[in-house]
């Protein structure tokens, strides 16, 4: 079952793209060092662990960054106009708490905001508010006091989070989006006893803005096999078609057959399939027809990579309250090591 203070430990750590070495960086490579040979961080800062090998060069990628905000203006009365880092959208930001990162490990609070319904227009009250809209909330009363705080042109702000229990088997919280796929990384690392493989586990930055730091790491690496793990949408809730869903909570980890970023080499696909049922892992088919992850950054390196992705099911994606189930994380941690196990069975 799922390692509970490790998993806190992973959403909890601040790093929004470009900004991961606020906490998750440090995170990653104190949970993972001790099962693997050497970790590196490289230029970009992605978290490069390698488990060295005689067999084929495998890259596992997982992205450590989360969305958030960027402060772009101080108002003279000591709001804060914010810009979104990755898929924020608007309307999840109002009266919602948010930590601003003054500093590495250092933090005040805000609280979202815009202009109360109460005073707009009849018409207005029917529109989402827009980014001119919103401002962040701190407590100053002047711009002065706000940088006195600590607060410039450029801070991050990431939403005020926890992890909690929901029910029997899963878990709410910020940031699953990827750290549920990190906290599968060192799990992976963890329980990988005998593979004959060449393994490079890859926590990858700047995934939101553009699957940055997974290009440039795998052109570092040149791997033979690339594999992503991120999550997907679980959109079994009232009101949305079963052949909309994408996937379900509770059904198994989800083999990525295409998304807007990749289609996974078919060959993977089918192996990963045959995998999961040959040890009795429980898993669905994902084909997402919005959004994409790490595996369209290494498939297209170099020469190209065979590639294929693990996605956990999550509801309410971008937001600060997303939902998994630790069945679907056991069974990809599971369907992970047993595809390192045997990938030397595996002909491309």
């Amino acid at each position: 079952m799922v390692d509970y203070e490790l998993l806190k430990k992973v959403v909890e750590a601040p790093g929004v793209s470009g900004y991961e070495f606020l906490g998750i960086r440090d995170v990653v490579i104190e949970e993972i060092k001790d099962y693997v040979d050497e970790v590196k961080v490289d230029r970009l800062g992605n978290v490069i662990a390698h488990k060295k090998g005689d067999g084929p060069k495998v890259m596992i990628a997982a992205h450590m960054d989360q969305i958030g905000l960027m402060v772009t203006h101080i108002e003279k009365n000591g709001f804060l106009r914010v810009a979104p880092i990755g898929g924020v959208d608007p309307k999840t930001l109002i009266a919602q708490r948010f930590k601003v990162w003054v500093d590495k490990g250092k933090y005040i609070y805000g609280v979202g905001g815009s202009i109360p319904p109460h005073i707009q227009k009849p018409e207005d009250r029917k529109k989402f508010p827009d980014w001119d809209q919103i401002f962040i909330d701190i407590g100053a009363e002047s711009k002065e006091e706000a940088e006195e705080m600590g607060v410039r042109i450029g801070t991050v702000i990431t939403w005020d989070g926890r992890l909690e229990r929901l029910g029997k088997h899963r878990f709410v919280s910020i940031a699953f989006d990827d750290r549920i796929a990190i906290y599968i990384l060192i799990e992976t690392a963890r329980q990988l006893q005998d593979t004959k493989a060449d393994v490079y586990f890859v926590a990858t930055v700047q995934e939101e803005v553009g699957l940055r730091g997974a290009r440039t790491s795998a052109f570092g690496i040149k791997p033979d096999y690339g594999f992503a793990i991120d999550v997907t949408i679980a959109a079994d809730v009232p009101g949305t078609p079963e052949h909309k869903q994408v996937t379900q909570l509770g059904k198994g980890t989800a083999i990525k057959i295409m998304d807007r970023s990749v289609i996974c080499h078919p060959t993977i696909v089918r192996w990963l399939e045959e995998l999961a049922k040959k040890y009795e892992i429980p898993y669905q088919l994902e084909i997402l027809l919005g959004g994409g992850t790490d595996a369209g950054a290494i498939h297209l390196t170099r020469e190209g990579v065979p590639t294929g992705a693990l996605s956990v099911p999550a509801r309410y994606i971008h937001s600060n309250a997303e939902v998994v189930d630790e069945r679907d994380v056991d069974a990809s941690v599971k369907l992970m090591v047993k595809a390192l196990e045997n990938i030397h069975e595996l002909k491309i």
